[in-house]
């Protein structure tokens, strides 16, 4: 069932020249008699690439076949994750280059969304934040803890991450997945 440009929303999945795309942001031009333009910015499902595409009039593009599973994180074997879906217990192996960064927001036991195109995993979706702790840190200096004072933690998955000053080892802290800063001490 094919849609119309206009339905290009942010988030929306459709495909393009054969391939499936996510729209990352939108713009409608309404023009006076000739209907109206939309200006996206799309990236690839497969390769990751963003793309400038401008649509006109009545065009219509197919909604992209991605089916999205729910597993948890098992683990790495260096150049290959593996997960598992809970209900049925089937299997996936995905390799690094898919997860890239993300690998370093990932524990074992985990629950991501993998997306699926054509039965081929081509995307991780982790969640929005996720709670890591501390495994190094500096202690802080008296007297340094009365400004914002940001200094390096080493998490338990090995990224580094910038951190207030008083958090201490041993702490567990929520980090934004999609920019990597810290957001919060758990309570």
């Amino acid at each position: 069932m094919a849609f119309g440009i206009t339905d290009l929303k942010k988030g929306t999945l459709f495909q393009w020249n054969g391939e499936p795309y996510k729209v990352v942001e939108y713009a409608q031009k309404v023009m006076g008699r000739g209907g109206s333009i939309v200006n996206v910015r799309i990236k690839s499902l497969i390769d990751g690439k963003v793309l400038e595409k401008t649509f006109k009039g009545n065009e219509q593009l197919e909604p992209a076949e991605v089916t999205n599973k729910n597993v948890q994180y098992l683990y790495s074997d260096g150049t290959n994750f593996n997960f598992m879906e809970g209900d049925s217990y089937e299997q996936f192996e995905v390799a690094a280059s898919i997860i890239g960064d993300q690998a370093g927001y990932l524990k074992e036991g985990d629950k991501v969304v993998l997306q699926l195109y054509e039965g081929n995993v081509i995307n991780v979706e982790m969640p929005k934040n996720v709670f890591l702790k501390v495994t190094y840190t500096e202690n802080v200096v008296k007297g340094d803890t009365t400004s914002n004072v940001l200094k390096d933690a080493e998490l338990e998955t090995g990224i580094t991450v910038k951190v207030p000053a008083f958090i201490k080892q041993g702490d567990e802290i929520s980090v934004d997945t999609s920019t990597g800063a810290y957001r919060e001490r758990k309570k």
